[in-house]
């Protein structure tokens, strides 16, 4: 789909440009969502540039995402998408700079981008031109994200609080940790992926602003502003990833613990019972001449013996206090 936003005073007026029609030479921002070869064409034909293919909006090299060529900026960013999902992902945006023209080469459609259209109907002074839309939406993105950090940093410290909180044991029998352990692995994964994504708009950020000519004083501070929100956002994001693991650590640490005193309980009682159960089996044994056999306290004596043999080891046990 290829969509043009053309200025009508008040904002950005969007145009769904059919096949065959003509790109609009007004429009300052052109949007290629999942574009047609048809479509990247008429881009291309219209602006001169060469709109990059989904395959190479993919590579992982600089040198293929952030380029000057023609006198066209060409940007690819990793954006972190489906955060209100369980399984968030990373996909790549293209940003194409040209005679103050944008071009954006799509394969998703995030919800900082719709958002920032429907700013941008609204709002003229912001989005005169290519650099301010932009802007525009590199603050739009890099908001949703630190959306997301917020997110996984309060669920995080609920998450600690819920690990490391002294319990009654009735209540710590309820506990389950393999629901502690999913929800710090979406934290992770979601702290994860927005740094990656972080730490591509950074390298958009430090490119670009490394082509004043194309880049008014206004957009030049917006950027400087949204590169250190960048900056202290990674940072934060480092600091999630590392109290994830933490977290996680201390998870299974209280997994084992639990698991050991499951382990205890069985063999103290092991120890408990193994006594009587040795008396028993003598007293029980089907010779003809068993000694107290015949006598009429033989039983009452066996039960009293098989008792003082079980109670002797647990009174030892809570004396050294390992019950």
């Amino acid at each position: 789909m290829l969509s043009a936003y053309l200025p009508n005073g008040v904002g950005l007026q969007r145009r769904e440009l059919a096949a065959g029609e003509t790109i609009p030479p007004e429009a300052i921002w052109l949007d290629l969502l999942t574009p047609t070869a048809e479509e990247e064409k008429r881009v291309e034909e219209a602006l001169g540039i060469d709109v990059p293919t989904r395959e190479e909006m993919r590579e992982i090299e600089s040198s293929n995402r952030f380029y000057d060529e023609d006198g066209a900026l060409y940007m690819t960013a990793t954006i972190v998408t489906k955060l209100d999902t369980e399984i968030p992902e990373n996909s790549q945006v293209t940003f194409i700079l040209k005679d103050g023209r944008i071009v954006t080469n799509r394969y998703v459609d995030p919800l900082p981008i719709r958002r920032y259209v429907a700013y941008a109907e609204r709002h003229a002074a912001q989005c005169a031109n290519g650099p301010a839309v932009l802007a525009g939406l590199l603050e739009s993105i890099i908001n949703r994200i630190a959306d997301i950090i917020e997110r996984v940093g309060a669920d995080l410290d609920a998450l600690s609080t819920e690990v490391f909180t002294r319990q009654a044991p009735r209540r710590s029998r309820g506990r389950d940790f393999r629901l502690v352990l999913e929800r710090v692995g979406q934290g992770g994964e979601l702290a994860s992926k927005a740094r990656e994504s972080l730490g591509s708009l950074g390298r958009l950020l430090a490119f670009v602003q490394q082509q004043p000519a194309q880049l008014s004083h206004e957009v030049r501070g917006r950027l400087r502003t949204i590169s250190r929100d960048v900056t202290q956002m990674s940072d934060h994001a480092t600091f999630l990833n590392n109290k994830t693991q933490f977290i996680l650590d201390a998870t299974l640490g209280m997994i084992n613990i639990d698991q050991n005193s499951a382990l205890k309980i069985f063999a103290v009682m092991t120890v408990v019972l193994l006594p009587p159960t040795v008396i028993g089996a003598i007293f029980g044994m089907n010779f003809a001449h068993l000694p107290t056999a015949a006598a009429p306290w033989g039983f009452a004596a066996a039960l009293g013996l098989m008792l003082v043999s079980s109670v002797t080891p647990y009174l030892i046990f809570r004396w050294r206090g390992w019950l």
